[in-house]
C-alpha cells in the first residue's frame, strides 16, 4: 500500500524550530523576501510604488524618496501597527497553518507568551487574509460537479438535570435562536465556498448566484433544494438509504462539515455566531489546501496577509468592543 501523502516527508517542508531560532533580523528578511517577491525581494513604497528609498536602521524603516513616507516590512498589511516582534509573527503563522483542525486562541497565547486578546486578533487577522486570498466567488462551470449541503453549528443549550424536565431541543421553541447553518457549495477537485445563514434554504439565493451555469449539483433529499432542479442538472441522495448511489454523493461536502465539526468540539469548544463565517472560511481554506506541504501552506498565508490591506474588522478591534459595551 502506498504511502498517505500527510506521513510522508513530502508533507513536512517547514520545521517550528527553525522559525523559532530566527533572530529577529533574519524574520525580518525573510517577511521582505516574501512581501515583496514581485520585486526580488526589494522593497516599494505601499503608498506610492516608488522603489527608490533610503534605509533608516536606528528604526527599521525605509523613507521613500518620491513621498517621504516611512515604511517597515508590515506597513499597509494587515499586520501594520504592530506590536509584536516580526519573529513572533511569523512563528504564528507557521504554528496556525500546521493545526489541521485549527489553533485555539487559548493555546496560541500560550505558545507565544501574550495575552488572550493578542493572540485572539492575530488569528483572526491570519482567518482574515486567508479568506480574501482568493477573491474568486464562483465554482462549478461546464460539466464540473458541485456538491450542496448544510449543517449547523453553535446555539448549545444544556439538558435539564432532570429528566422530566427535559424537552425536545430540535424543535424551533426549544432553541434559544443563536444556532447558525453553513451552507457549502464545493467544487469536487476545485474550490470550496462556505456562507452562513439562519436556515439551510436560506442558502438558495446564494447557491444561484455562486454556482456556475452548467454544473452538475449534488445535494441531499431535502425538500428545499428541488428548485435547483429547474437551474441545474442534479443528483440527489437520500442518506437514509446509501451515502452513495449511481455516482450521487456529498461526501465532499460532508468531509468539510466534519472537519469543522472538529474544530469546533474539539479545539475551539465554543463558537459564536458572529465568528463562524471566518471558522467556515478558515477550514474551506484548509480542506482546498490539504494536498501541499505544510511549507507551502506558510509561504501562502504569509504572503496573503503580507498583501493584504489593514484590516477595517480587526484594527482597533477590543477599543471598539468595549466602546459598544
Amino acid at each position: 500500500m502506498a504511502q498517505h501523502f500527510l506521513l510522508s516527508s513530502a508533507a513536512r517542508t517547514l520545521s517550528l524550530v527553525s522559525v523559532a531560532r530566527m533572530s529577529e533580523e533574519e524574520a525580518r528578511a525573510t517577511f521582505q523576501a516574501i512581501r515583496w517577491a514581485d520585486n526580488n525581494g526589494k522593497p516599494y513604497c505601499p503608498r506610492c510604488g516608488c522603489a527608490d528609498a533610503y534605509h533608516l536602521a536606528a528604526r527599521q524603516v525605509w523613507k521613500c524618496k518620491g513621498c517621504a513616507h516611512q515604511y517597515s516590512v508590515t506597513s499597509g498589511s494587515i499586520f501594520s501597527s504592530r506590536k509584536l516582534p516580526v519573529r513572533d509573527i511569523l512563528l504564528a503563522i507557521a504554528i496556525f497553518v500546521n493545526g489541521a483542525k485549527g489553533h485555539s486562541a487559548l493555546q496560541l497565547s500560550r505558545d507565544l507568551d501574550v495575552q488572550y486578546k493578542t493572540a485572539f486578533v492575530l488569528a483572526h487577522k491570519i482567518r482574515q487574509a486567508l479568506a480574501d486570498e482568493d477573491l474568486r466567488d464562483m465554482v462549478g462551470g461546464e460539466d464540473a460537479h458541485v456538491e450542496i449541503d448544510g449543517a449547523f453549528f453553535g446555539g448549545y443549550i444544556k439538558p435539564s438535570n432532570y429528566k422530566e424536565n427535559r424537552r425536545d431541543r430540535r424543535l424551533a421553541r426549544n432553541q434559544n435562536g443563536k444556532r447558525r447553518c453553513v451552507v457549502i457549495m464545493r467544487e469536487r477537485k476545485g474550490r470550496t465556498l462556505p456562507f452562513v445563514f439562519k436556515s439551510e434554504d436560506a442558502g438558495l439565493a446564494a447557491i444561484r448566484q455562486h454556482v456556475a451555469p452548467g454544473s452538475i449539483v449534488h445535494a441531499d433529499e431535502a425538500s428545499h433544494w428541488d428548485v435547483l432542479e429547474a437551474r441545474f442538472l442534479t443528483k440527489r441522495i437520500n442518506h437514509s438509504q446509501a451515502y452513495s448511489d449511481d455516482g450521487a454523493c456529498t461526501n465532499q461536502a460532508e468531509s468539510f462539515f466534519s472537519r469543522l465539526r472538529r474544530a469546533e468540539i474539539g479545539i475551539h469548544h465554543h463558537v459564536a455566531g458572529p465568528y463562524l463565517a471566518a471558522y467556515a472560511n478558515e477550514m474551506a481554506w484548509r480542506e482546498d489546501n490539504r494536498r501541499l506541504s505544510n511549507g507551502e501552506q506558510y509561504l501562502i498565508a504569509t504572503n496573503a496577509a503580507l498583501v493584504h490591506p489593514k484590516s477595517a474588522i480587526w484594527a482597533g478591534y477590543w477599543q471598539r468592543h468595549k466602546e459598544a459595551a
